[in-house]
């Protein structure tokens, strides 16, 4: 060997990077497409799921509202009080279901009080309580009609509709008191009875009077109250879902309910307000709203300091009654 023969090495022949790094490793590429394309689909997942969940809660509240659980019948005014009294059928106004209900004559009255009783309670609504009411009322000389509303009904049960359907109950209990012999007739209503005897009160010119005991008015300001005193939801877009299930739960949407024009209505006949400063389900300014817009001069309201949802008698039992006797004097005063 020749060492003075110097050696060269042939140069190393080296590939070029391909810039292009998708095109040179496909299966990579495509691997990192699949991949966001599943978180995507994982995150709309997870946002429909939420979605329906939240949806499916509104649904369940609708549900729920519009289906009250009415204890049965547990007494009648015979048992309660010692009142005689008549078992009585009568059709809604509008001829959409048989109402049942019971009379209790007072001798040679032409005059009759009809009890408007509240969600989620029957003719007794024993927290009132009804049956000393009625009492009361029939001691007064009054007739006095009690009936349940088709939400109470256990064997032909409605959907309580915020006093659509409910309204068309208590005009055909006042036909009935009217067929029975009533001159003059006062509704006594008491909280959605209540509400619901001012939405009668807009198409009846046969109601003399009406006394309304913590009056709550089915409007999205107190919907959204009830609501927020059990979950607490946001105001938007709770109010617009539960507008939108409500009519297809119960078929009866909040614009069915003429609440505007029962807050703005001047009603012909006098109205005693009653309502307490720490109703819960009713807040007391609805009640001093409609009181201000009444013009009749024996209409009147009691704004109970530390009072309570339909717990005004228990918890006032003798001033209410001698202020329900002083209006009830008036009116019949003015008849």
């Amino acid at each position: 060997m020749d060492l003075a023969t110097t050696h060269t090495r042939s140069p190393v022949s080296r590939k070029p990077i391909n810039p292009n790094y998708d095109e040179a490793y496909p299966s990579l590429s495509l691997g990192k497409i699949r991949l966001k394309h599943i978180i995507v689909a994982l995150l709309l997942s997870v946002f429909f799921f939420f979605v329906f969940c939240f949806i499916s809660l509104h649904a369940y509240i609708a549900w729920v509202l519009s289906n009250p659980t009415v204890a049965p019948l547990y007494s009648n005014p015979a048992i309660a009080k010692g009142l005689q009294y008549e078992d009585v059928n009568f059709q809604a106004l509008d001829g959409s279901r048989n109402m049942q209900g019971w009379y209790i004559p007072a001798k040679d009255a032409t005059k009759t009080i009809v009890f408007s009783h509240g969600y989620g309670a029957n003719r007794e609504e024993t927290w009132v309580p009804m049956y000393d009411l009625a009492h009361y009322a029939h001691r007064l000389n009054f007739n006095v009609l009690m009936f349940d509303y088709g939400f109470a009904s256990h064997s032909n049960k409605d959907l309580a509709t915020g006093g659509k359907k409910e309204s068309q109950q208590l005009l055909g209990a006042i036909e009935f008191a009217k067929e029975k012999g009533a001159q003059e007739i006062v509704v006594w209503g008491f909280s959605m009875g209540a509400g619901t005897a001012l939405q009668a009160g807009l198409v009846s010119e046969d109601i003399d009077a009406m006394i309304l005991d913590s009056t709550f008015l089915l409007e999205p300001d107190t919907l959204y109250h009830n609501i927020k005193q059990n979950i607490d939801l946001p105001r938007q877009p709770s109010l617009e879902i539960m507008e939108l299930l409500f009519p297809v739960l119960n078929g009866t949407g909040l614009d069915q309910i003429p609440y505007a024009k029962v807050k703005s209505k001047d009603y012909p006949f006098p109205i005693l307000f009653l309502h307490g400063t720490l109703d819960e389900k009713a807040p007391f300014p609805i009640a001093e709203e409609l009181a201000e817009n009444q013009s009749n001069p024996y209409s009147d309201s009691w704004i109970i300091e530390g009072s309570h949802h339909e717990l005004l008698f228990r918890e006032h039992p003798r001033e209410y009654l001698r202020r329900v006797s002083a209006f009830l004097g008036n009116v019949q005063t003015v008849e």
